[in-house]
């Protein structure tokens, strides 16, 4: 069954494909926690500093911070699938590597930061296009359940498998523990083998991996509510960051215990994270997203300031609070990211998303391990959680806002008009001119509606928007943007959404008698053009006034 399939099951585990990319993602997932436990007890042995030990989480955190943006655009613009499985080799190979040398004894801090990072990077490159592809397997009504899914399996592994990587290190070294992540990986690369996405066809040619990358910043940078989520979730990350960067810490120099202990606090602190991610659904249908955002907060401050007693009794119930905080936050930005964004930048969306809460993640891991080294990791923790509690204090300023299931498929109806004179894709620049005649009783409302019609026209990549009022006809209004070339004009109208149609009702209702604007499509010319040049590029096109012709 694919995506777009109708009828559609209650739950995505009612669909074969996801099913088993969740099963296969959830051993992946197994592996991964395995790997970080052995990395971060590994620094730990190898008698580091506080600050080298919180780099191991950075040093995972900081490539999805650089590298997702490229990762988010190319997962838009190729083959998903392709992009996983490569993303998958590679961090399979890189486990391997790391396995070997571990095995070898020739495993140093530095060495160590560079093959976790390495592994990050794959971690970037795989991240935008598998949250992307849950969009391809499953139908839009059950993108929320999927992702809280895919959190609540990554959790269940967080909630086992640092136990288990505890007791892996313990009885067998490192070099075991990273040798299973290697293995694996094996199953989601045999999964996504036999995946073969039913996809529409790609109508338009696929866009410059710059272009597509500054595309990408802009759509997010002029729709609010990305933004707004974007810059909650760099704040929370920032704090929230602390309590897994130091939990080495918190087993060896707070609660004295060895790899174990440690495995046995992330358990704690992963079976919160299952708990919330249960928990996510009811809490969606009784509370607003602010008040969702907000209790994560507060339960990762509470687990901090309580994990710092050094109390173990005390820390892992607090733990499995912070935990719950964790998912809930994390999975409810991701969702608010997902629905928010059109497909044909939802990979590049969820990107910017990534860098924003792991930026803030390393970024926090860092400065957290340098106040850890400098005055302690108790009070370190207490910083974090101080730290937090400014997210809750942001929702005064910057209110998340309610995940809602706007239709964000593109308008039907528009159509490619036919010109005068022959153009090229790349023709340009395109000039375009909207002609409005709106009553002078309607001005104020028409200038509203016409603040809102620029920040789309932006955000689908116009360029230098103005309105102008004619000075002879007060009734006449000219609305004025142009393109790089005419494949990026036709770009911009095949990016319009059905829910950009109320702000077109909007200002139609406004139209003297109407009467629809007269639309003019030009091109750009040099004075000092030779003759014989493009005739696409040194003419002026003809205007369309067909209302049913979005400009």
């Amino acid at each position: 069954m694919t995506a777009a399939a109708q009828p559609f099951p209650a739950s995505p585990f009612g669909i074969p494909l996801f099913r088993r990319v969740w099963t296969a993602s959830l051993c992946s997932n197994f592996g991964g926690l395995i790997q970080s436990v052995g990395a971060s007890w590994m620094m730990t042995s190898l008698g580091a500093s506080p600050q080298m030990i919180a780099l191991v989480q950075a040093s995972t955190s900081l490539p999805i911070m650089l590298l997702s943006l490229w990762a988010g655009a190319i997962a838009d613009n190729l083959d998903r699938r392709r992009i996983l499985l490569t993303a998958q080799s590679f961090m399979l190979t890189v486990s391997a590597m790391l396995a070997i040398l571990t095995w070898l004894g020739w495993i140093t801090p530095w060495l160590l930061l560079v093959f976790t990072f390495l592994i990050g990077c794959g971690t970037a490159i795989n991240g935008p296009a598998w949250q992307a592809s849950v969009g391809d397997m499953v139908p839009r009504p059950l993108l929320s359940g999927a992702v809280a899914y895919n959190s609540m399996g990554f959790n269940i592994a967080r909630s086992v498998g640092p136990a288990i990587g505890g007791a892996i290190i313990a009885a067998a070294g490192a070099a075991t523990a990273f040798a299973v992540n290697a293995v694996s990986y094996v199953g989601l690369i045999f999964v996504l083998r036999g995946w073969q996405p039913n996809l529409p066809p790609r109508r338009l040619p696929r866009e410059r991996l710059g272009v597509a990358m500054a595309a990408g910043v802009r759509y997010v940078r002029l729709s609010p509510p990305i933004l707004t989520v974007l810059m909650r979730a760099a704040l929370f990350g920032l704090a929230a960051s602390a309590i897994p960067a130091l939990m080495p810490l918190v087993a060896r120099d707070l609660i004295g215990g060895g790899p174990l202990t440690y495995g046995v606090l992330l358990g704690a602190f992963g079976l919160g994270a299952v708990g919330g991610a249960l928990l996510a659904r009811k809490l969606r249908e009784r509370l607003t997203t602010e008040r969702i955002v907000r209790l994560a907060s507060l339960s990762l401050a509470i687990g901090a300031v309580t994990t710092s007693l050094g109390i173990l009794p005390l820390a892992l119930p607090a733990l499995a609070l912070a935990g719950g905080g964790w998912v809930l936050a994390l999975s409810t930005f991701n969702v608010s990211v997902q629905l928010a964004s059109p497909r044909w930048v939802v990979a590049r969306a969820i990107a910017l998303y990534q860098m924003a809460a792991f930026g803030g993640m390393a970024a926090g891991s860092w400065m957290f391990g340098s106040v850890a080294s400098v005055h302690g990791v108790a009070e370190a923790l207490i910083a974090a959680a101080g730290v937090q509690l400014l997210s809750v204090v942001a929702g005064l300023v910057r209110t998340m806002p309610e995940i809602t299931q706007a239709d964000l498929a593109p308008r039907s109806g528009w159509v490619e008009p036919s010109t005068a004179v022959p153009v090229q894709p790349r023709s340009g620049p395109i000039v375009i001119t909207v002609e409005h005649r709106i009553a002078e009783s309607d001005v104020a409302r028409f200038l509203t509606v016409m603040s809102e019609r620029r920040r789309i026209r932006r955000r689908d990549g116009a360029r230098d928007w103005n309105l102008l009022r004619d000075l002879a006809e007060p009734t006449l209004w000219v609305e004025r943007f142009h393109f790089a070339t005419w494949l990026d004009y036709v770009r911009h109208n095949e990016r319009r959404t059905q829910a950009d149609a109320a702000n077109s009702d909007a200002l139609h209702a406004l139209w003297i008698d109407g009467t629809p604007p007269v639309i003019h499509r030009r091109i750009e010319r040099q004075t000092g053009s030779l003759p014989g040049a493009d005739e696409g590029d040194a003419q002026m096109l003809d205007p369309v006034t067909d209302p049913a012709r979005s400009s």
